[in-house]
C-alpha cells in the first residue's frame, strides 16, 4: 500500500519509517544499491522471503518512487529493478545502520 503525500506523517522521521520500515524493504534497498537486479537475483540475495511478499514490497517501493520496474518484451519476460535517485538517496541511512550494527555486534561479542 503506497502512501500519498497527503497521508504522510508530519514528523520527518516517521515519514522515513513509513517508506522503509519493513525489514524486506531495507534489504531490497541494500541489495539494489550496487545496481540493477532481476527478480530472481533479488529473491536470492534478500533471503528467506516469499515471492508474494517480495512482489508486494517491490510494488509499494515502486509506488513510493524508490525504484523503477522495467519489463522487457521477451519470452520469458525479463523484469529488472533499479533504484531511482530518491531510492539511492537513502544510502547514507543504510550506511549509518550498517555502522551502528557493526559497532553493536563488536560490543556484544556477536
Amino acid at each position: 500500500m503506497a502512501v500519498t503525500a497527503k497521508e504522510l506523517p508530519a514528523c520527518p522521521v516517521e515519514t522515513t519509517l513509513t517508506l522503509i520500515s519493513d525489514k524486506w524493504k531495507v534489504l531490497i534497498l541494500r541489495d539494489l544499491m550496487p545496481g540493477t537486479k532481476r527478480f530472481g537475483e533479488l529473491r536470492r540475495s534478500v533471503g528467506n522471503v516469499s515471492q508474494k511478499v517480495l512482489t508486494a514490497q517491490l510494488r509499494q517501493m515502486e509506488d513510493s518512487g524508490l525504484l523503477v520496474r522495467t519489463v522487457y518484451p521477451e519470452v520469458p519476460p525479463r523484469v529488472e529493478y533499479t533504484l531511482t535517485d530518491l531510492g539511492r538517496s537513502l544510502n547514507p541511512i543504510l550506511d549509518a545502520m550498517r555502522n551502528w550494527g557493526e559497532a553493536y555486534q563488536a560490543k556484544s561479542g556477536g
